[in-house]
């Protein structure tokens, strides 16, 4: 199979580079391609964009330890939980939460950066104010210094401005995308839109030619759109627009106006800028789609004008007359003259004189102000400065939040270090209560259930595993760290379902090299069944589940620990018998059902 595999794997890479070799056989440009390329980057290769890569990788590996284990390297710490937690600030963006999630930025920082760089260039353009015996003038320093520092320093702007705990590098990408629509609106489009997804499904045909897929359940989730950093991706756009119009005006250039409107509008609906929404009660979530798409589509004609609009001034000539600011009527000529030909006492004499200094006034006396001069490409590129404003204006208050209590809800948490995981339900969500949108849906109070990973320290407060994955999956890991270290921990539930009423449960937890610990007990839950006049009660007892039997509230209680499988016990008149996976009362003849063990679906 590995050799069928890597057969496969050299099929696939002979077809496209051969494909490749055939088109640029047949196609034959007035200027060939490694000539354009040539002519904006050192030997025609995008060196700035292979060193972006090549850090991010980095920082994967090394920093979130994905070199000791890449399908799952740590993250909790490396997100932008606070301001007052500088780690996370300075990692969130170059950071990422599993190998899928990096592929996938790397992919598109591979489509996106090229155009960006290019459309910079290494050689300094003829327009550009850089001295030519400056060390920025030098093409190797703005290949492999000065775009990558570029790129690092957007990269800390979007982790200074980022809603909430957001991880990865998707913010960087949109930036660059941003730059190079404004540059390139077509290529930038058809780069995003098909060849990104081509890099990917390459990327994953040479790394395994034949996958088998098995149809299977999938544990309770959130819908997709509400695992998007949308706030993320429109700071970083709207981030890439304003330096894209700085490099137009720098250089007195401007795109197309349709193709400009065009690309923004299919890239912000094809990137889902559109799905803005926010949390309900009970792992609800809030859509709002309408004026999502509504706030899309405006956008994209007001990032359009603010590079391709007209100079004209932005008021009719009345309001700019309107507006204007009087001047110092001692700078007019002719105010002296009107002075001493108005000291004579002749009332008609002065009458005539005011309305000679009104007409002379409304004439000359009046200089235009910022808003009389502003002009309609001026206006629109403002509202994208206000857009961008307000876009990482929103994310401040809440980046300055701090978990005030952090110690444990529970009597068994689980400490590493600073952190400190328990399993608990019900307790109130100190991430999200206090911050949601009034008017539409009170977060106040909201609750959650599952794994909590809390740090003081660091400023964390996370539902790391959900009390419905859980119950879905039955085990689960989580990963704890930092910079050089990581710790995982184990979840693990187990359980019994009495027949027609709820599950009663046990939730334990343990680090690798350590005993379980148990972390959480449910309520006892009674089997919707009676035999020979007894009811049937399933509980859990300091890890052990138990069954009591009784006749009524008022009698006394027999219990007796659920028998091993195979095995039989007896309490209060009552024979318990348990075949594999169910347990079964006995008595007088009578044999009945009244638990069964809860079963998973696997992580």
């Amino acid at each position: 199979m590995r050799t069928l595999a890597a057969l496969l794997a050299v099929v696939v890479a002979a077809s496209l580079i051969g494909s490749i070799a055939v088109v640029r056989w047949i196609h034959r440009p007035a200027q060939r391609w490694r000539d354009v390329a040539r002519a904006r980057l050192v030997y025609g290769i995008p060196w700035g964009s292979l060193v972006v890569i090549a850090f991010v990788l980095a920082v994967y590996l090394f920093v979130q330890s994905g070199l000791a284990d890449f399908d799952d390297p740590v993250t909790i710490p490396f997100r932008t939980w606070s301001y007052f937690y500088p780690l996370g600030m300075a990692t969130a963006s170059f950071s990422h939460a599993g190998p899928g999630h990096l592929i996938g930025n790397l992919a598109g920082t591979a489509v996106v950066a090229p155009i960006a760089e290019y459309a910079w260039g290494h050689y300094p353009d003829e327009r550009d104010p850089v001295r030519t015996d400056s060390w920025a003038a030098d093409p190797r320093v703005r290949a492999v210094v000065v775009f990558p520092l570029v790129v690092i320093g957007v990269g800390l702007v979007m982790s200074l401005f980022a809603l909430g705990p957001v991880i990865g590098f998707s913010g960087v990408v949109f930036a660059l995308a941003g730059f190079a629509l404004v540059q390139y609106p077509i290529l930038t489009i058809i780069a995003t839109l098909g060849v990104q997804d081509v890099v990917l499904r390459l990327y994953y045909a040479l790394q395994e030619p034949i996958r088998v897929y098995t149809a299977a359940p999938r544990p309770p989730s959130a819908p997709s759109w509400a695992g998007i950093a949308i706030q993320g991706h429109a700071l970083g756009l709207f981030v890439g627009f304003v330096l894209g119009v700085a490099l137009l005006k720098r250089r007195h250039s401007r795109p197309d106006p349709l193709r400009l409107w065009l690309a923004v509008l299919l890239f912000g609906f094809s990137r889902e800028l559109w799905a803005i929404y926010w949390f309900g009660a009970e792992n609800t979530f809030i859509l709002y789609q309408g004026p999502g798409v509504a706030i899309v589509s405006i956008l994209a004609l007001v990032v359009t004008l603010s590079m391709t609009a007209p100079d004209t001034p932005l008021l009719p000539p009345p309001l700019r007359r309107l507006v204007a600011q009087p001047v110092d009527d001692e700078s007019s000529p002719v105010t002296r003259p009107l002075e001493l030909a108005g000291s004579a006492r002749d009332r008609v004499v002065t009458a005539r004189l005011e309305r000679v200094r009104e007409i002379i006034g409304a004439g000359h006396d009046r200089e235009p102000g910022l808003l009389a001069t502003l002009t309609r490409r001026r206006a629109a590129f403002l509202a994208v400065l206000g857009v961008l404003a307000i876009v990482a204006g929103i994310a401040v208050p809440t980046n300055f939040l701090v978990v005030d209590d952090a110690t444990a809800a529970s009597d068994s948490p689980l400490q590493i270090r600073d952190y400190t995981v328990e399993y608990v339900e019900g307790v109130p969500n100190e991430y999200v209560s206090g911050i949601g949108i009034e008017a539409i849906e009170s977060d106040d109070g909201l609750e959650s259930s599952g794994v909590i990973v809390a740090s003081e320290q660091r400023e964390i407060w996370l539902e790391a595993v959900s009390t419905q994955r859980l119950a879905f999956t039955g085990e689960e890991t989580i990963t704890v760290g930092g910079p050089g270290w990581r710790e995982t921990v184990h979840v693990d539930r187990s359980g019994w379902e009495p027949v027609g009423n709820e599950t009663v449960y046990q939730v334990w937890l343990w680090e690798d090299g350590t005993d379980r610990q148990l972390a959480y007990e449910s309520n006892d839950s009674r089997a919707d069944v009676r035999i020979a006049g007894r009811n049937v009660t399933i509980g859990t007892d300091d890890g052990t589940f138990d069954l009591a039997v009784n006749a009524s509230e008022n009698t006394d209680t027999a219990t007796t620990p659920i028998p091993a499988e195979n095995e039989t016990t007896m309490a209060g008149g009552l024979t318990f018998e348990r075949d594999e996976e169910t347990v079964y009362a006995a008595a007088d003849g009578t044999r009945v059902a009244i638990a069964s063990k809860e079963t998973y679906n696997g992580s």
